[in-house]
């Protein structure tokens, strides 16, 4: 049964070179380990790469060595929270960032967004929904890049 697995994403990797697809990376932090877990299962079958951390600093850490292409994080973790990591990211990169929190006040949403978050939902929340905000940015992007001649 595992060999089965195995041959599934050789074959799926094997198709994204083929189209010329690159495999995107994301950084998940969440305190949560059952949500980490559910982001993480569902990204991994849209067919990208996922890392998880427990807490911001660890995330901070891991993009300092070798950036994501869009980041997802919880706002109120343990060490520095989502706020702080966002405000952090966005000094040195332009990376998309999805917050993604149980604090559902007017207050938080604008706090989020003007530190510089790409979008921003409210648990409980849908994996699917989280994957398709996921995927609507890098279509963006790419449009984006190629209507500057990139």
């Amino acid at each position: 049964m595992i060999w089965l697995a195995v041959l599934g994403i050789f074959i799926v990797f094997k198709l994204r070179k083929i189209e010329g697809a690159t495999m995107k990376k994301i950084y998940i932090a969440d305190d949560e380990a059952n949500i980490r877990h559910a982001i993480k299962t569902f990204l991994e079958s849209a067919g990208y790469t996922v890392e998880d951390f427990e807490t911001g600093d660890a995330l901070l850490a891991a993009f300092a060595e070798s950036p994501a292409d869009l980041v997802v994080l919880d706002v109120m973790m343990p060490g520095s929270n989502g706020f702080v990591v966002c405000k952090e990211l966005r000094k040195t990169s332009y990376v998309p960032i999805i917050m993604l929190t149980a604090r559902d006040s007017d207050l938080d949403y604008a706090t989020g967004l003007d530190l510089g978050s790409d979008d921003y939902l409210v648990k409980p929340f849908s994996p699917m929904a989280l994957t398709m905000r996921v995927k609507a940015i890098f279509r963006r992007i790419e449009f984006e890049r190629q209507a500057n001649g990139g």
